[in-house]
């Protein structure tokens, strides 16, 4: 059957399920509206800088509401990936995150996918601070849904949405209501330390036109993994506890229907003993020695401090409203990494003095950013956007390399100096965009959009230590600029008022930059390039008419050019190009609400992501070898039912399984020499129940994560050498299983 004879089959389909909702309403008695309100609400997001129906959006979004991820127990990143089709996560500690969409990822230090929270861009956009494993994991309470845009955004986003948009949309003050509400959670963790968390929130009107709002929270996480001796390591209980605190403010002055200005505050603070990874088989990513368990020479604490600043005034001019959003960032990173049974073994050897070897890193990103917009009201006929962008952004990596006695942090007496690198960096970039979509009557849209950027980067750098393999070096300064374009094109086809098939088109790229060179690299490697793809989608939204049901399909083809990935020389990371990569799949996500109360929904994805050329020598992926991280197939199912118990209070239960193929680790040449494929990690299936009654003011809840108790993984670090005793690697989990209870109050 031909790609076009399937859209149509599928488009007959999609019109024959809408044409029997209706009917099912049409047959409804003429008082079923006034005793059965609609299932479903009206999804809006803001995917196109606009308030928009779910439906009438181009391009694949899913969107999960603050009260799914309360009722979930979700506050990070690991406990909503079930909730969106697709979305991967590569972790080892928490606060270390890389996001993965549409298998875009070959393990690069610049991310792939964009984190926004509201108006504000967070993290960097340059290669040489890490931003790809410093992905901003936010604390979710009080947020009013969090929206994941997939395939390239950089249109309106800008750099570093190659696979997409995750952003938070906090809530807003309220001027006609004071609310007052807070939460309470103790859960215990097999085999590991209880939990304490806690929330609360407060809506206070000062004013007709003026509010504020401010929420708090404090989480205090058992650890579960052991240190046991393996190879002479320390030997400690439930290591990898952490404790993450902050809180968030917003000030809304509205003093007439065409103003509104809004200034915000997030501070958060994470604070972690240990990574919470394990000792594992670096082929097959299996745990080791029979339990949860790292080698765990010197200790591995870390802690991360995010400050996020924003105003952002929105003018109705009656032709067009005028938008500027100001923010102000901060992302600050302190750890100590232990690196005993590689570097450690060295310093032993040439100066022979035992020790415990540590990497103790700082890690600063400050960026400015400013956009206005100029945006044309809804439209029947025809709706533009245009605007400016500029952001600048400091970057700063402190590494110092330290021997200890064993057993302590006293460093040893009267070594050399082992080892300092530090490097400062720069990057600005200056944009401008415009979008648009044009209503040709009631069926057809066209929606189509630019952006031409320019930035800049420099990079200074110093080493010194035996270790580097020279003595003192400054660098000269590094230096590049980019211009670059990037575009969108999205037809849309409107069968009725429920239901839609759409195409995309659209090209996304990532700055490349200079490099942060070891003292021996080849000086042709001063800098790398930019990498860029173009993805092409299609897909299908619908509803029925009473939104008991509702379905969302896309499948797309990506060509990724000049893949960024990064090699090993001597004891330094270093940024290469590669050559090209393609990425096929699809994702759906489908809703159904039989009755009134119940809500069922299944979500899955298929990536093919693969090589289409060898990586560098020093990276080690060969042509036709998988993305790593990305598996080939997920799927998850979710389930919740509600009803009333007596007068006033309302109890539900419900749960969710998730189900992952196995994924490719990051690449290792000696691996895959040896085994004839990289190194992978095992398939695995998540299981999570819950319940509870809400009784107005109160309610009580109580839940299970990972109730089956799988051992799944997250990562597997293949560092060479090894970083952990006998050949092992270090592989990320996700956590044992836990059971919590949680009591909430409002007022």
């Amino acid at each position: 059957m031909t790609t076009s004879k399937r859209m149509l089959t599928i488009t007959t389909a999609v019109a024959a399920l809408l044409a029997a909702g209706t009917a099912r309403a049409q047959a409804a008695p003429e008082d079923a509206a006034e005793t059965a309100r609609p299932q479903g609400e009206e999804v809006v997001v803001t995917a196109q800088k606009r308030e928009q129906t779910l439906i009438d959006v181009p391009q694949s979004v899913s969107v999960v509401g603050g009260e799914a991820l309360e009722r979930n127990q979700a506050t990070s990143f690991k406990d909503y990936l079930k909730l969106v089709p697709g979305l991967q996560l590569n972790q080892t500690t928490p606060g270390f995150g890389r996001l993965v969409l549409r298998g875009i990822n070959t393990g690069g230090v610049a991310s792939t996918v964009a984190v926004y929270q509201d108006e504000t861009v967070f993290g960097s956009s340059s290669g040489l601070v890490n931003g790809g494993i410093l992905a901003g994991d936010f604390d979710t309470f009080d947020v009013a849904r969090i929206e994941v845009l997939r395939g390239p955004q950089g249109t309106l986003y800008g750099a570093n949405a190659l696979g997409g948009i995750l952003k938070f949309v906090t809530n807003k003050p309220e001027f006609d209501r004071i609310e007052l509400r807070a939460r309470g959670s103790v859960e215990a963790v097999k085999g590991g330390r209880e939990s304490y968390l806690g929330s609360a929130v407060i809506n206070l009107p000062l004013a007709e036109t003026l509010a504020v709002r401010a929420s708090g929270f404090y989480r205090d996480i058992g650890g579960f993994i052991d240190s046991v001796g393996t190879g002479g390591s320390d030997v400690a209980r439930d290591i990898n506890g952490s404790r993450s605190y902050g809180g968030r403010a917003s000030l809304l002055f509205q003093p007439s229907a065409a103003l509104s200005i809004q200034l915000s505050a997030n501070l958060q603070n994470l604070d972690v003993d240990a990574s919470d990874s394990v000792d594992a088989d670096p082929t097959t990513g299996r745990t080791l020695y029979g339990r949860l368990t790292q080698s765990r020479f010197s200790p591995e604490p870390s802690d991360i401090r995010y400050r996020v600043y924003n105003g952002v005034v929105d003018y109705d001019l009656g032709f067009a409203s005028i938008v500027s959003a100001t923010s102000y960032s901060t992302l600050a990173q302190r750890f100590s990494a232990d690196l005993t049974p590689s570097i450690g073994a060295i310093v032993e050897e040439q100066l022979g003095v035992a020790n415990d070897f540590a990497q103790l890193q700082r890690t600063e990103v400050k960026r400015f950013t400013q956009e206005l917009r100029l945006q044309s009201p809804a439209s029947t006929m025809f709706e533009w956007l245009v605007g400016g962008y500029y952001s600048h952004e400091k970057g700063r990596i402190d590494q110092d390399y330290l021997a200890y006695t064993p057993g302590t942090t006293t460093p040893v007496a009267g070594l050399p100096l082992l080892g300092l690198s530090v490097l400062d960096s720069r990057y600005e970039e200056v944009a401008g965009f415009a979008n648009a979509t044009l209503h040709l009557g009631r069926v057809f849209d066209l929606t189509f959009g630019g952006r031409y950027s320019h930035n800049s980067q420099r990079a200074d750098q110093t080493t010194d230590g035996a270790l580097t393999g020279a003595p003192l070096t400054i660098l000269p300064t590094a230096r590049s600029k980019e211009d670059v374009f990037t575009w969108s094109v999205s037809p849309k086809i409107n069968l009725g008022e429920r239901a839609a098939v759409y195409a995309r088109v659209a090209k996304g790229f990532r700055p490349g930059g200079p490099n942060a060179l070891s003292p021996d690299a080849p000086p042709e490697l001063r800098t790398y390039d930019s990498d860029s793809l173009v993805s092409y989608e299609a897909g299908v939204k619908a509803e029925t008419s009473d939104r008991s049901f509702a379905i969302d399909l896309a499948a797309f083809h990506i060509d990724w050019s000049d893949i960024q990935v990064i090699g090993q020389i001597g004891q330094f990371g270093l940024n290469f190009n590669g050559g090209k990569a393609r990425s096929d799949g699809f994702e759906f996500t489908a809703t159904l609400r039989p009755t009134r109360g119940l809500v069922t929904s299944l979500n899955g994805a298929y990536t093919d992501a693969k090589l289409r050329d060898d990586t560098p020598e020093q990276v080690g992926g060969l042509r036709g070898d998988r993305l790593p991280y990305t598996p080939e197939w997920s799927v998850a199912a979710n389930a919740d039912y509600e009803w009333s118990v007596g007068r006033d209070a309302q109890a539900f239960v419900g749960g969710s399984i998730r189900l992952l193929s196995d994924q490719p680790a990051s690449y290792n040449a000696s691996l895959r020499a040896a085994n004839g494929r990289q190194a992978s990690i095992d398939g695995y299936e998540v299981v999570d129940l819950r319940a509870g009654v809400d009784f107005g003011r109160f309610s009580v809840e109580v839940y299970a994560k990972n109730l089956t108790d799988v051992d799944g993984k997250t990562s597997l670090d293949l560092a060479a050498p090894p970083n952990a005793p006998f050949g092992a690697a270090s592989a990320g989990v996700i956590r044992p299983r836990t059971v919590g209870v949680t009591l909430g109050a409002g007022f």
